[in-house]
């Protein structure tokens, strides 16, 4: 029978390594989350850039000198602007998703909390300000050109509509609404989506408070037997 190995034989085996064989490892795990904070410095210099300059005046060595990094490392991980933008994208959607999911889970198993939690997260200041509106608008600018994007966004926005219709769907049986789920769920999304461009857009009537309020309102309007 083969022995299990236990807490205290592997700290032996690991203190039986040589100095240099421990720091070497040491060394490539720091290797590895460097190339890590760069590539989100990048990224996120990137984000700054497209807002700042929009997408078309976005350049490689904008980003360099945003991220306050050389130009060489900026190719090393991205090897182009296409690649980089794309990782830019894929790293907002990362983000946003990680955000409605939070704010799903915590708001526990009542269905009509989870539509309101759903439906603040979207004005949440982390998600929601002047920078990040910014990027997104540059992105949404050019997806209908670049499939790449359409297929990045697809899936996961495709994903995000479904938790909408099946919390409708749970709605209007508990209150008895006339409405069809899809239906009602694509409303939500465009008032949702209608207020986030009114928002990029710098509208002087709209801020993230007001366009709370109004989300606020369409959901008490929507759903009267739940947020009445």
């Amino acid at each position: 029978m083969l022995e299990a190995a236990t807490p205290m034989k592997t700290a032996e085996a690991s203190d039986a390594l040589p100095e240099p064989a421990r720091k070497g490892d040491a060394e490539k795990r720091g290797r590895k989350a460097s190339k890590e904070v760069r590539r989100v410095q990048l990224i996120e210099a990137t984000i700054d850039s497209l807002a700042k300059r929009g997408y078309a005046e976005t350049t490689m060595a904008d980003v360099a000198d945003g991220a306050g990094l050389s130009r060489g490392i900026v190719n090393f991980h991205f090897e182009s602007k296409e690649k980089l933008l794309i990782a830019t994208l894929q790293h907002m959607y990362d983000e946003y998703s990680a955000h409605w999911r939070t704010a799903l889970q915590k708001a526990g198993d009542d269905p009509a909390r989870q539509l309101q939690q759903l439906v603040w997260a979207d004005f949440d200041r982390s998600i929601c300000n002047k920078r990040k509106l910014a990027a997104w608008l540059a992105f949404w600018g050019e997806a209908k050109s670049r499939p790449t994007y359409q297929a990045l966004s697809s899936s996961r926005d495709a994903y995000y509509q479904q938790v909408f219709i099946d919390l409708c769907t749970t709605l209007k049986h508990s209150g008895s609404y006339a409405y069809e789920p899809q239906v009602m769920a694509l409303a939500l999304s465009a008032m949702l989506e209608g207020l986030w461009l009114r928002l990029m857009m710098g509208t002087e009537d709209t801020t993230r408070e007001t366009a709370l309020q109004a989300a606020n309102a369409f959901l008490a309007a929507a759903f009267p037997k739940h947020y009445g």
